[in-house]
This record gives C-alpha cells, sequence and structure tokens, in this order.
C-alpha cells in the first residue's frame, strides 16, 4: 500500500469518526414545510465519480417536483458535476471540493467558508456515510436540514431500498413526512443525463459513421477499474459468442479514457474524452452492454437499455434500472444467459 494511500485511509476513518454522531437525532415533528417558501436549496454529495454523480439525478428530480420554484446548488468533489447537470435548469451553483485538499488548501477552506455564507431553505445530504457531507449539512445555514440517515429504529420496506439511487429519495420522503407533506409513494425517477434532442442528433450521426445504421446496434464496453475489469479470456469467449449469434447486428466497442481494449480492438470503436458525447451516442444504441463502471451508468442515464455485469461490487446497490435494464450477476450466470438477456431486449 503507497503513503498516500495509507494517508487517505486514514483521513478518511478519522473523519467517519469525528462525524458519525453528527445529525443522527431524531427528527421530532416541527409543524409543516410551505413548499412555497423552499427557494433554495443545497444538496450535498462531495464525490468525483461519474457514476456517482448519475445516481443522485433522481433525488434532484424528486427535490425539484417536490419544490418546482427552487435553485439547486450541489456540492460536490471534482469537476465532472458540470457536465452532468448541464441540462437541469434549476441548478444554480456547483461548488466543488478540490480533488486534493492538501494541496490546495486555500481553496478546500473557500468550499466551506462559501457554504457558510449561504443561506438556505434546506439542505441535503445524499449519502449518510460522507462525512464531508454530514459536516456540509452541520455547517450550512437552513432551517430544515436532513442528514442522510434515518432515525434510529425506523426501517422502511421497499423491495429497491438497497440501491444507491433509491434510498437517499425514500430517506429524504421519509423526512419531509415528519412535516407535513405527504409520502405519495410514487415510483423514483430514473438516472437522467437529460441529452436535449440536438445532442442524440448529433450522437447518431457519429454513429452512424461507425456501424451500417440500416441495423440494430449493441455496444460493449469491455473495461472497468480494479477487480471490476473481466479479463480478456472472459471477453474473448463472450465477443466470440455475440458474433456467431448476432451476425445480422452491428457490435462495436465504446473505448475508456485510458484507450485499452479487452478484446484487441477486434470489434469497430468509439473513442471519446468528451461525456456527453459518449451519452448521445450511447443513446442511439438497442442494448449496451458493459461491466459496473461509470460508463454503464452513464449508458442508462442516457436511456439506452444497459445490461450491467457484476462480479465484485453489490448488484442490488449499483444496477441499473428502467429501459428494460438489469443487473447480471456473472458468478452464477454464464453467456448463454447474457445473450438471453440481450434477446429480451432487443425482441420486446
Amino acid at each position: 500500500m503507497s503513503n498516500l494511500k495509507k494517508v487517505n485511509d486514514f483521513r478518511r476513518s478519522l473523519m467517519r469518526n469525528l462525524t458519525k454522531n453528527i445529525g443522527n437525532s431524531n427528527v421530532s415533528n416541527r409543524g409543516s414545510i410551505d413548499k412555497s417558501k423552499i427557494k433554495k436549496v443545497l444538496i450535498c454529495r462531495p464525490n468525483g465519480r461519474l457514476g456517482n454523480m448519475l445516481l443522485i439525478t433522481p433525488l434532484m428530480e424528486e427535490v425539484t417536483k417536490t419544490f418546482p420554484d427552487c435553485k439547486i446548488d450541489i456540492f460536490v468533489k471534482g469537476f465532472v458535476a458540470p457536465i452532468v447537470f448541464e441540462n437541469y435548469d434549476n441548478v444554480n451553483k456547483i461548488i466543488p471540493l478540490p480533488k486534493k485538499p492538501f494541496k490546495e488548501l486555500v481553496k478546500y477552506f473557500k468550499v466551506w467558508t462559501l457554504i457558510r455564507k449561504q443561506n438556505y431553505d434546506m439542505v441535503i445530504n445524499v449519502d449518510q456515510n460522507s462525512s464531508s457531507g454530514r459536516l456540509a449539512v452541520k455547517f450550512s445555514n437552513a432551517k430544515y436540514k436532513f442528514f442522510g440517515n434515518l432515525p434510529e429504529n425506523v426501517t422502511l420496506e421497499h423491495a429497491d431500498y438497497d440501491h444507491i439511487a433509491k434510498y437517499p429519495v425514500y430517506n429524504f420522503r421519509y423526512f419531509l413526512s415528519q412535516f407535513g407533506i405527504e409520502d405519495k409513494n410514487e415510483a423514483i425517477g430514473l438516472i437522467d443525463l437529460k441529452l436535449s434532442e440536438t445532442e442524440i442528433a448529433n450522437g447518431k450521426q457519429i454513429l452512424d459513421k461507425i456501424i451500417d445504421p440500416n441495423k440494430r446496434t449493441i455496444a460493449i464496453f469491455t473495461y472497468a477499474t480494479a477487480a471490476k475489469c473481466f479479463s480478456p479470456e472472459w471477453w474473448g469467449e463472450f465477443y466470440t459468442a455475440l458474433k456467431k449469434e448476432y451476425p445480422n447486428e452491428n457490435i462495436f466497442e465504446v473505448l475508456p479514457v485510458e484507450n485499452v481494449s479487452q478484446i484487441n480492438f477486434e470489434a469497430p470503436t468509439f473513442y471519446s474524452k468528451d461525456v456527453r458525447e459518449i451519452g448521445s451516442v450511447l443513446a442511439n444504441v438497442d442494448v449496451f452492454v458493459g461491466a459496473d463502471s461509470g460508463i454503464m451508468h452513464l449508458a442508462s442515464a442516457s436511456k439506452a437499455p444497459t445490461l450491467g455485469l457484476f462480479s465484485v461490487s453489490n448488484l442490488k446497490k449499483y444496477e441499473p434500472y428502467g429501459n428494460g435494464s438489469v443487473g447480471l450477476d456473472t458468478n452464477v450466470l454464464g453467456v448463454p444467459d447474457f445473450i438471453k438477456a440481450i434477446n429480451k431486449v432487443l425482441n420486446k
């Protein structure tokens, strides 16, 4: 383990211990919330990963639907958020923590000062396990503060509660119910990049130069980080099966920023560093297949039917959903099962 990783692990452990009791007191009913007076909201998700930014979009939708006149600031980390929320009209300001706070201490403290100076009507922490998120809620000036966790002895019975895009919404609904806002038990929204019609049309133009526009198209993404990445041998077997099963369909590979391929670039490829451009291309495919990754979530957020391949990460927590999407456990399923899942999407 590198010294930097040791320092970061120690910092995270220390912060969790220091903040674990922040906001843990039970919420008591202190009257009702006048929804028309919630004009300025801060949502806290200080994480810089593409997938985690996309996964808070259902909560963004929930807040907007509940308080349609509000403007939302987002407390994040890194520089992905402005790209993800580019077409979210009610986003007012994105407040990013620097990626390396120890090297950018001045910027780091300026962010906390900015949060402190603002007057919010409501502040929401997305992930109850985020130390920085809980601190931001505590540090902020707001009448209503939601730290992301349920009161002790409260559990919510939903079959999909474990999903990281959904339980923040369920928890938030419970929080609001304590102030007289009824939980209507509506279906939770999909993750959404909010691509414009122009972006989708541009994506089709790019895709049509790679594949035959008169055929159905299967997109594959063969890369992922660390243990989530399947071996070249694994992908070689799967890709061979795909070509045999779908001789009359397009099969092309979306390449990662690292520009590597687990099938040795055997399929036609698409490479881009532009997140929204990648999403616009994926919005035009018939089905996307890839391991749990930011690109998998991007495909889902672009409304492509997405088949997520899970080997080590928690399927119930991260699987794609909506538009025919599903997570597939590769520890118990094999290539015939993946083909069956693709057929279900293509033949719906």
